[in-house]
């Protein structure tokens, strides 16, 4: 399996971009009493394109919106009459060359009469009208559904759902038909076809999960962009590579038992996952120091991805907060996959970094009404609200500069309950500095963090209840989770000396929020690698808002740990995500 696997790894995912009407018109064939002649022309832009296919060759023409329709049917004439001198050939050969021929008849017509060629562009190229080019006919096509990106991703793995990377113009993904094909043995009758290769259909939906079955075969995604009843071009993908085997039992397997069916209002399923960043993955010190137990082709981002994604599907969840999301994986591989499965998110990059925080959201329980991130350090020094902390830390230089530089990010989101219009809950998601001896860092990280959430819901959101995720670095005993979980930390506190003397900074520091409960409560850890465990990552809920209805067990030791340690081939990451299911508090549920 190793070899099959590492061999797919190498290989190049599936694209095809639609960037402009002029690939759209290539894919249409050229043949056929009525041809397409595809024309985007957009409310607010300059230029419209028309594309169509004449003689055998494509023809592309931008032109202005404001323009004169006789211009463009006399240049589409004169093209023609050019293209049909042979004087250059006629030179070559000693032939005469031909006399001039007569203009092309070139004719828009809608609904039967003739366009006036004193019409603008703009209201002339109307859906349904008919361009006639001498005998040949097209069928006008005004701004159709189209594709704009279509991919495969290169790593295929039965039993895990494979999401297509798909954008759509002037449609929607959800009116889109697909159909998936396995590839088969060729038919002796086919043997010298271009693609000898027979196609079964296997699937009609967007999302397709290969079985055993499938291993060893391609895969195929024919694609119709659609928008209510129009249709636009089919577009075929192929993948490059063969489904390969599954990596057999994983650790989220018996998980998924307890989240096989989503969440009723008025109960919440939330899920906080830190899914180990590739930018931090591929780094020699990872692969030699930190996982060295873990296989190679394991730490490879299109194979931690294909169980990424089969482990956040599998929870059903209403609320997902991520860290340590890469940018690229967030538009090209979790957008599209989670899109599949109803639910819209949001990006924060993290500052100077190729990684950040995602909080995404099922679509049809909640609506976003808007976003309050920051970082960190910089609403610390520009956000009057923290003028007091940023005074009593600028007594020592040293840990004011170090807290300065730190990227730290915290992302906000307000969600508005669709079961109850008006009902709204602000979602935090962050990251806190990771250093083993940063806890007075990560301090006053969660002192800025606090007090900005306090005023984003008293100014936005009032009496909504939060909700805090995240990787917060920070164990039971920290500074920070007593701050969180008994809402004061003493100027005593260890942490504030936890990176030496010339560091140490007594602050007592004040919640602005009554104490929060930990929905997951304290496991033993949720980061297992091999020189550490500890629990670090956290749900924060407000218990007089919201109540834990249900904890998801996290994998058993043994499972954690039949690979040694975190990430390995059964396991993505060097985290375990933490799910629960919540419950509106009596109450607050309407």
């Amino acid at each position: 399996m190793l070899k099959h696997l590492s061999s797919a790894l190498g290989l190049l995912p599936c694209r095809v971009r639609v960037p402009s009407a002029r690939s759209l018109a290539r894919s249409f064939p050229c043949s056929g009493t009525m041809e397409r002649a595809v024309v985007r022309c957009l409310p607010g832009e300059l230029k419209l394109t028309i594309s169509f296919c004449l003689g055998g060759s494509h023809k592309h023409m931008l032109r202005d919106q404001g323009e004169a329709l006789g211009k463009v049917l006399a240049r589409i004439s004169n093209g023609i009459a050019k293209g049909q001198g042979k004087a250059k050939k006629a030179k070559k050969t000693g032939q005469q060359p031909p006399g001039p021929r007569e203009p092309t008849l070139v004719k828009l017509y809608h609904d039967g009469a003739e366009v006036g060629d004193a019409v603008l562009n703009s209201e002339a190229w109307k859906d349904g009208a008919v361009l006639q080019v001498g005998d040949v006919k097209y069928w006008v096509q005004r701004n159709p559904p189209t594709l704009t990106t279509a991919e495969l991703p290169a790593s295929l793995l039965a039993g895990y759902p494979v999401c297509p990377h798909l954008a759509v113009e002037f449609g929607s993904l959800q009116d889109c038909e697909y159909c998936w094909y396995k590839e088969g043995a060729p038919s002796p009758s086919s043997a010298a076809a271009e693609d000898p290769s027979s196609w079964v259909k296997v699937g009609g939906l967007r999302v397709y999960t290969p079985s055993n079955q499938d291993i060893g075969w391609r895969l195929k995604l024919v694609c119709t962009p659609k928008d209510g009843l129009r249709s636009g071009l089919s577009k075929e993908l192929v993948s490059a590579g063969a489904v390969e085997a599954g990596p057999g039992a994983c650790t989220f397997d018996v998980r998924h038992m307890y989240t096989a069916k989503g969440t009723e209002w008025p109960t919440v399923r939330v899920v906080s996952y830190n899914i180990l960043a590739d930018v931090y993955a591929q780094t020699e010190l990872s692969k030699t120091v930190l996982y060295p137990y873990c296989a190679s082709y394991a730490l490879q981002l299109d194979y931690r991805q294909s169980l990424i994604k089969k482990e956040l599907a599998g929870y059903n969840a209403d609320v997902v907060c991520l860290q340590e999301v890469d940018k690229g994986v967030f538009a090209d591989s979790l957008t599209p996959a989670l899109d599949a499965f109803g639910l819209d998110g949001v990006f924060r990059i993290k500052d100077k970094q190729h990684e950040g925080l995602a909080t995404f959201y099922r679509r049809s329980r909640f609506n976003l009404l808007s976003r309050h991130d920051i970082v960190l350090s910089v609403a610390l020094t520009s956000d009057p609200m923290h003028s007091e902390l940023l005074e009593r830390i600028s007594t020592n230089h040293t840990l004011k500069e170090r807290m300065l530089k730190r990227s730290t990010s915290l992302q906000v989101s307000v969600l508005e309950d669709l079961m109850v219009p008006g009902r709204k809950v602000c979602v935090a998601n962050t990251h806190l500095y990771w250093h083993p001896k940063g806890g007075n860092i990560r301090l006053l990280q969660m002192g800025v963090a606090l007090k900005h959430l306090s005023h984003v819901i008293s100014d936005v959101a009032p009496g909504a209840p939060l909700l805090f995720c995240g990787d917060f670095n920070s164990s039971p005993a920290s500074g920070v989770f007593q701050l969180i979980a008994e809402a004061a930390v003493p100027r005593q506190h260890a942490d504030w000396s936890s990176s030496g003397a010339d560091e140490s900074c007594g602050v007592e520091l004040r919640s602005a929020f009554p104490p929060f409960l930990s929905a997951c409560a304290q496991p033993a850890y949720t980061n297992y690698v091999g020189g550490f465990h500890g629990c670090l990552d956290y749900i924060f809920i407000q218990p007089d808002h919201m109540q834990v209805e249900q904890v998801i067990p996290l994998p058993s030791h043994q499972e954690v740990t039949t690979h040694e340690a975190l990430p390995s081939v059964a396991h993505p990451s060097d985290h375990i995500a933490l799910v629960c299911d919540l419950l509106w508090a009596p109450g607050h549920q309407s």
